[in-house]
């Protein structure tokens, strides 16, 4: 997880792909919300990276409970490279719902990130 928090911004954010109007804001937050996707995945692979400049699009394959998970993944990178806003893309239903079912015990420990991500602005 250390590897992956290096390469976000302080100020990164991450808008829900469940949850429409909740963004996860600033490193403790994501890193939190992050160990909690990736700990309850499995197979995950990244298998194509599609952009340059600013913007980059990469697609993987992941499972959730034995349920395929694909993910188009859009990322608006800072100027020296780092990620300041990720929107996940995630398909098809099942997998999503099931990572959901996954995610809410582990994110409900930290009830501050769940109240920060669902403030506006």
């Amino acid at each position: 997880m250390d590897a992956v928090m290096e390469t976000v911004a302080p100020h990164a954010e991450l808008v829900s792909p469940i949850v429409g109007r909740m963004v996860v804001r600033g490193k403790p937050d994501l890193r939190i919300l992050l160990a909690a996707v990736y700990g309850g995945l499995n197979h995950v692979e990244w298998t194509e990276e599609i952009g340059d400049g600013t913007r980059r699009v990469i697609l993987g394959e992941a499972r959730i409970f034995g349920v395929p998970l694909n993910d188009a993944m859009v990322l608006d990178l800072t100027a020296d490279g780092q990620i300041e806003r990720i929107r996940p893309h995630l398909r098809p239903w099942l997998a999503l719902t099931l990572l959901f079912v996954r995610l809410m015990p582990m994110i409900a420990r930290h009830p501050g990130v769940l109240r920060r991500a669902m403030r506006t602005g």
